[in-house]
């Protein structure tokens, strides 16, 4: 199969399935002499692991990587780094009843429709754990976007219909987000997402969400402008992420109701010490400031400098135990509840996995960036 490679100069390869023996990645195009560590990639890891909320599946791997080439002496060589994270808590008898059977909102119909088989055990490649590579390549990343000044934050902006206010709202606060059970950036919402969470399990029924993310310290000029958009490098991203559904940046869809005067991000002049944009300008090109962020930091498909903002909608998890209808290999009609470890809604674990890939795609662009003039 194809389309298991992300990006252009700083690369990504992820394999591996649900319940195969492990899974990973091998990152290839990361510059040599970035520091690096097993601890780096373990800790993005295990903010991917379920955490202490309802909403999590109780499937509990310990999910230590092993690095086994690229990095030597604490740093980086340059060479291709491969990445190994092993299964251990596969509970493979959960979905001997599958076989044969299309479950409903999976990908089972579709990949045999293409392929003519597929590995029915938690979803093969298709499930969520495939994950574990992206995120792990998304902490390398991460460490090479943190030696340019950029930092990346996601957190749960809306889950099982609960609308969480944004960082433009008083309250917000970027510190309780790791530490809350659902990612969430206001403490005074957690209890109400708990119930809901809880009366959700109960019924064998699940939700959907929205990720929010901010990336901050980006130069100027970041993307391509024609095919390569840093917006449609971001949503390309975003919706290879399984369960995702749509992406929007800044205002978003809620432009369309409004007037030019109103979307219009107006430029002003740089305060000395207090600019937007920044970084590395042309001779002759002023820096600025921007009145609003209605663009998300994107304009022409180039970043602005003003913080990269975007959300992305996430689907309920297809995997519930409440009784319904489908089909089976021979075309038959039957009922169907899905037994097994799964989660209830899987915004909260997503948000790692957004920031991976999005830091994916910018430490790509600042890589081709590099080449844009002389």
């Amino acid at each position: 199969m194809g389309g298991n490679t992300f990006g252009t100069i700083f690369t990504v390869t992820t394999f591996g399935e649900s319940h195969g023996p492990a899974a990973g990645c091998v990152v290839d195009g990361c510059p040599a002499g970035l520091p690096l560590s097993r601890e780096d990639i373990g800790r993005e890891l295990r903010r991917r692991r379920p955490g202490g909320g309802a909403a999590g599946t109780s499937r509990n791997e310990p999910d230590e990587p092993e690095i086994l080439s690229g990095v030597f002496e604490g740093a980086t060589l340059g060479t291709p780094i491969a990445i190994m994270i092993r299964n251990t808590s596969h509970h493979s008898a959960d979905y001997d009843d599958l076989r044969g059977l299309y479950r409903p909102g999976h990908a089972d119909w579709t990949w045999e429709a293409k392929y003519g088989r597929r590995d029915h055990r938690g979803g093969g490649r298709s499930s969520g754990r495939e994950t574990l590579g992206r995120v792990a390549a998304g902490a390398v990343a991460r460490a090479f976007l943190a030696s340019r000044g950029i930092s990346l934050r996601a957190w749960t902006s809306s889950i099982a219909g609960i609308d969480i206010p944004g960082p433009e709202e008083p309250g917000f606060d970027p510190g309780a987000i790791d530490e809350d059970p659902f990612r969430l950036p206001r403490r005074d919402y957690t209890e109400k997402v708990r119930e809901r969470i809880e009366a959700l399990k109960k019924e064998g029924d699940s939700a959907g969400g929205i990720a929010g993310c901010m990336v901050r310290g980006l130069t100027p000029g970041l993307g391509e402008p024609v095919f390569g958009k840093l917006e449609a490098r971001i949503a390309e991203a975003m919706l290879s992420i399984g369960a995702a559904k749509g992406v929007e940046f800044g205002a978003g869809f809620a432009a369309a109701g409004l007037r030019g005067s109103d979307n219009n991000d107006r430029p002003l002049p740089a305060a000395p010490g207090n600019n937007t944009a920044g970084g590395d300008l042309p001779p002759g090109v002023p820096d600025l400031n921007f009145a609003s962020n209605r663009a998300g930091g994107v304009l022409g498909g180039l970043s602005t400098g003003a913080p990269l903002e975007f959300r992305v909608a996430f689907k309920p998890v297809p995997s519930i135990s409440k009784q319904q209808l489908t089909v089976d290999r021979g075309g038959a009609v039957r009922e169907l509840a899905v037994r097994g470890r799964h989660d209830i809604c899987i915004v909260p674990r997503a948000v790692p996995v957004v920031e991976a890939m999005a830091a994916l795609v910018i430490a790509d662009l600042l890589l081709l960036h590099r080449s844009a003039r002389i």
